[in-house]
């Protein structure tokens, strides 16, 4: 008898959801763009083709610990990025999602760091950088655009240039060969909130198997993912992965929605009219569906939402629930591939009425399968689950990054003591559930003692006049710390420093903060500086008002 030794690749994925879901849709309906639907079997023709041009451009596999030949997308959420996400791992290939959010320059590095051979570009919109990258980055050999439009590059470039409908109709349909699990599938970078963005690989093998946890994670109560669901992932495909999703989705066997560049009016209408029922984004994605001109013509009862990326405010929920949505909190990172935790609700759970369900969906939540988590002290001992004493998140599971490439030193920091240390900073609860308090950079440091400035957005978020909270540690003499929060008022709302002092005063006197924690100035501003991954950009806030406190 022959032992067949089983690995765990991107391509299993794509031979089940052929055998169990061959006729679910995956569509694709870009802005200002016509409406494509898909099988998963004439999907799974496309993948083919799509690696058979890549065999024909040369592309070749890599092996354990060494990544095969890296092939870098510029693009939105499209049909063909999910076509990329099989067809490149699938053939041994490496997938290196470009964060097209990322200033010039830090694409540039990040594509040196690469070396890319293979080039695809959405040149609808990513045009302007095609020169820059061709004169900065000597490894790519081939370009190949894409366009929704019909557009052909106007810039010249030194390298051959081909049509990515054009080339992939040509061809038939490649056969993928038997790879080693721990072959890297995808190379991603951080993006770079505290410096240059740093780079790691995630392997066939934690990819499925983070897939898998997934599925079992989200169809916990309350989100309960079923086949019959339609799913929209509203977390760009160049960030993690889309949370992982365009792999997990599958399967699930839910109808997929792809919406091209994200335009807030056009994804209401996509979730009138595909009828979505399960997204997934960062809490700006979710204020900017609530809050849009033509939101309130939508009917957004039954959709149901995992937030991460940042803390979910209480105020943003309320809003959400209130249209008749279901949201909840997840936890992850760039390194994790990226899903650690979701607050998912237990069995006893159930009884709960709608405020103190809310308590348990605001959490950080509960570790996914194949996810060990501890928070610990500055020494890696495990800090008790009283709910308060705040520590470190630090994690194992078979999807983290092994190394920052070229960062030995950071690479050293984060693994410790055989755990990998994510720099959030948490409490655990008596009932195993984990909550984030904030990054440990982030955190105020006002006297020798800790301010979450993550609690403190949380409750300002509440007020009803606030769009969007960020609260910032700022240098002080005698404290050493203090924090300043910096308030976005709604679109025709008038706010004042003193209105938001008087709305936490009521949390003091009822005993959720200590007075001490009250900011020492509130700011109004238009708006909030984001990431590339549509977080708050605090480094740029404290950066911007780090001397605001200074005494004269």
């Amino acid at each position: 008898m022959s032992y067949y030794d089983y690995q765990l690749t991107i391509d299993k994925i794509l031979n089940y959801i052929m055998s169990s879901y061959p006729n679910r849709e995956i569509v694709y309906w870009p802005y200002n763009g016509r409406r494509t639907m898909l099988t998963n079997t004439q999907f799974n023709h496309r993948v083919r083709q799509v690696a058979s041009l890549l065999l024909e451009l040369g592309a070749k596999r890599g092996e354990a610990g060494r990544p095969g030949t890296r092939v870098a997308v510029l693009d939105w959420n499209s049909l063909r990025y999910g076509e990329l996400y099989y067809a490149v791992p699938s053939i041994g290939a490496t997938l290196f999602t470009v964060n097209v959010r990322l200033a010039p320059q830090e694409i540039i590095y990040t594509m040196n760091v690469a070396k890319p051979e293979l080039l695809f570009i959405n040149i609808d919109d990513f045009s302007p950088l095609l020169k820059p990258i061709m004169g900065n980055v000597n490894s790519i050999k081939y370009v190949i655009y894409m366009s929704d439009e019909n557009k052909v590059p106007d810039d010249h470039v030194d390298v051959k240039m081909l049509n990515y409908y054009d080339e992939t109709a040509k061809q038939g349909e490649a056969s993928f060969p038997e790879l080693d699990e721990r072959t890297p599938a995808t190379m991603l970078f951080t993006s770079g909130t505290t410096g240059l963005p740093k780079g790691g690989i995630h392997t066939h093998r934690g990819l499925v198997l983070h897939s898998l946890a997934t599925i079992g994670a989200v169809v916990q109560p309350p989100i309960e993912l079923k086949n019959l669901d339609t799913a929209m992932p509203l977390v760009p495909m160049y960030h993690v992965h889309a949370w992982g999703m365009p792999y997990s989705l599958p399967l699930a066997g839910v109808k997929i929605v792809y919406p091209g560049k994200f335009e807030w009016g056009h994804m209401l209408r996509l979730i009138a009219e595909e009828k979505v029922t399960f997204t997934a984004g960062v809490p700006t994605i979710l204020y900017a569906l609530l809050s849009h001109p033509d939101s309130p013509k939508y009917d957004l009862r039954g959709v149901k939402m995992i937030i991460g990326g940042a803390a979910l405010p209480k105020g943003l929920l309320d809003a959400a629930v209130a249209r008749g949505m279901t949201v909840i909190s997840g936890y992850g990172l760039t390194e994790t591939a990226p899903i650690l935790t979701i607050s998912h609700l237990r069995p006893e759970h159930a009884s709960l009425d709608g405020e103190s369900r809310k308590e348990v969906e605001i959490r950080t939540g509960l570790p996914v399968p194949l996810v060990d988590l501890r928070v610990v002290d500055q020494y890696d001992n495990d800090v008790p689950p009283d709910g308060k004493t705040i520590g470190e998140i630090a994690v194992r599971s078979p999807w983290i990054f092994k190394e920052y490439m070229g960062d030995e030193e950071k690479t050293r920091n984060a693994w410790r003591n055989g755990w990998f240390h994510t720099g959030d900073a948490a409490v655990r609860l008596p009932d195993g559930y984990v909550k984030i308090v904030d990054r440990m950079k982030d955190v105020v440091k006002s006297g020798g003692e800790w301010i979450s400035s993550l609690r403190l957005e949380d409750l300002i978020s509440t007020h009803p006049s606030v769009a969007a909270v960020a609260v910032i540690g700022v240098p002080h003499d005698k404290w050493g710390e203090r924090p300043v929060a910096l308030v976005t008022p709604k679109k025709g709302q008038q706010l004042r420093e003193e209105d938001i002092i008087r709305h936490l005063e009521r949390y003091v006197s009822e005993g959720a903060i200590p007075k001490w924690w009250l900011p020492d100035k509130v700011i109004i501003v238009d708006e909030l500086p984001l990431t590339s991954t549509g977080k708050v950009d605090k480094k740029s806030l404290r950066d911007r008002y780090g001397n605001v406190l200074k005494q004269k």
